[in-house]
């Protein structure tokens, strides 16, 4: 064990990693257990210990469906006394001056992870003179139900948004408590991947967030805010009063005719077996959202993307943000067959589809393109089942690095920070993915630098790529900028240059798209509603 550290909820002793220079601490308390009467309340601090915490080990998971946490594969108990952090950092950490932070935010739809899962393990980049922190934020219905009993008690007459609560309660203890651990409360950097790269999204846009993060990392889903993927994807969130009908459907459905029966009911009984859709949302495709997820209810989140962007009102911070090329439906291509074997599986919340034959594709872009259908097939034309699939893919892609490109029109409109983007192309074989893919998620091993925490066949290259793509997101935290000696110059974002930063089978920026689809988009886009 190393020496105790003193926190707000008193003094915990840390560990040593893998590597005796790093220190971990695991399970530290962030908040009040949201447990009885706290339940769906915002998170209150944690209660001062008086004996000394041994952070040892890992604290449960939050509640979510045991369907989720077995293909997690993490031997974890879960309970809603949840919300805990780890820490990795230097073991002098307190000799070397103030580290900069980066803070982890799982994926996982809103509805299941943990911070406790060994690909978000920090010794890599704490090696690289980083602090890296992970934590439980509350799921499903803990963390995203509202109803119109939840809203009342409210002091602000909302609900919905505990999840997201939770964040900004960690990003406090970060300010208050991470200088003891070596780190810099001043250069906080949030990053996160899918639902977690969401939780960024909605950070940036949360007045209750300023000045408690100074850089922001977005891994999957930024996008255009009338780009109809943001509908139904981890960027996706709720009215208020949609999400108290919900949230009222779901209490009956329960057998709750109160918000105390609700409060009585043991957490088992809140945790369902399949993930609940909401199929209100049109999202101009099969895709539909997770039910619970993050709501503007004028407090927590005042406004959508739209009108937080053109009102300026988003935390102004160096952002980081980018796309993988096998995700929002792209598969490769030795993957056509197995996909037309099984394109009746039930598919997930917050899951793209696929389109792998000539009639499944046509068909969607009729339903998503409407009048402007015919010339979207002129511009990615198939005359059979692989060519639509191969042309399915193209115009993902397309799609993806358009959107993210757009939004940083918007984006940068009214804030002043650089803004870097991304499209990550290196096939792993992280996950049990076979055969290799860049696939949603297969950089997180890469950005942590951490190959050796998962099991797979690793080459040389994929160690390379690692040393590579660790190095820009460590700069990034440390200075708002991921450019640093002997890596490839990534460019800042211009709305000039329609480029995009390539990471993984090179790292040189490529054209966003050709001139002709790059118009398309624009004028699609131009025909939504905004989000």
């Amino acid at each position: 064990m190393t020496a105790p550290v003193e926190t707000e909820s008193g003094q915990v002793e840390g560990i040593y990693g893998r590597d005796r220079s790093i220190t971990v601490y695991r399970g530290i308390p962030y908040a009040a257990p949201p447990v009885g009467p706290l339940r769906w309340r915002p998170p209150e601090p944690p209660a001062h210990g008086q004996e000394l915490l041994r952070a040892g080990a890992f604290a449960p998971m939050c509640p979510q469906s045991p369907r989720d946490a077995s293909r997690a594969g993490i031997d974890l108990p879960m309970s809603e006394d949840c919300l805990y952090l780890n820490v990795w950092t230097p073991t002098n950490a307190s000799c070397s001056g103030p580290l900069p932070v980066l803070v982890w935010i799982y994926g996982g739809g809103f509805r299941a992870g943990t911070g406790a899962h060994p690909r978000y393990d920090g010794e890599g980049l704490a090696r690289r003179g980083l602090v890296v922190v992970t934590f439980n934020y509350r799921l499903g219905a803990f963390g995203f139900l509202a109803t119109p009993e939840l809203s009342e008690e409210s002091a602000h007459e909302v609900s919905g948004n505990y999840g997201l609560l939770d964040s900004i309660a960690l990003l406090r203890w970060v300010r208050d408590n991470i200088a003891a651990f070596g780190g810099d409360p001043g250069r906080v950097t949030i990053a996160g991947q899918s639902a977690g790269a969401g939780t960024v999204n909605f950070l940036a846009m949360s007045p209750l967030a300023k000045g408690l993060f100074h850089r922001a990392i977005a891994q999957s889903h930024v996008r255009h805010s009338r780009d109809p993927e943001l509908r139904y994807l981890a960027t996706s969130y709720r009215t208020l009063s949609d999400a108290e009908q919900a949230g009222e459907k779901y209490a009956r459905e329960h057998g709750a005719r109160s918000l105390t029966d609700l409060r009585a009911l043991p957490w088992q009984k809140l945790v369902d077996g399949r993930p609940a859709f909401d199929t209100q949302v049109d999202s101009g495709s099969t895709g539909k959202p997770p039910l619970f997820r993050p709501v503007i209810d004028g407090w927590v989140l005042p406004h959508g993307y739209d009108g937080t962007y053109a009102a300026g009102q988003q935390n102004d911070v160096p952002y980081l943000a980018g796309n993988n090329l096998h995700e929002s439906g792209a598969v490769p291509e030795s993957t056509f067959a197995g996909h037309r074997a099984r394109r009746t599986a039930a598919p997930n919340p917050g899951a793209p589809p696929v389109h792998v034959t000539l009639d499944a594709f046509v068909a969607a872009a009729r339903h998503k393109f409407g009048p402007m259908a015919d010339e979207f097939l002129r511009l990615y034309p198939a005359g059979s089942d692989d060519e639509a699939a191969r042309a399915s893919n193209t115009a993902v892609g397309d799609n993806s690095r358009i959107s993210t490109y757009l939004w940083g029109t918007q984006w940068t409109e009214r804030a002043t920070q650089p803004v870097y983007t991304y499209f990550w192309t290196h096939p792993s074989p992280a996950q049990g993915q076979e055969p290799r893919r860049a696939s949603h998620s297969s950089e997180i091993e890469f950005v942590f630098d951490n190959l050796d925490s998962i099991s797979a066949p690793w080459t040389e290259e994929d160690r390379e790529v690692a040393a590579v793509v660790s190095a820009y997101w460590a700069n990034f935290a440390a200075n708002g900028d991921p450019n640093g000696p002997g890596l490839p110059h990534w460019p800042a974002y211009s709305v000039n240059a329609p480029t995009v930063m390539e990471l993984g089978a090179q790292f040189a920026p490529i054209p966003i798209a050709d001139p002709a689809r790059l118009d398309f988009w624009k004028r699609f886009f131009r025909t939504q509603k905004p989000w």
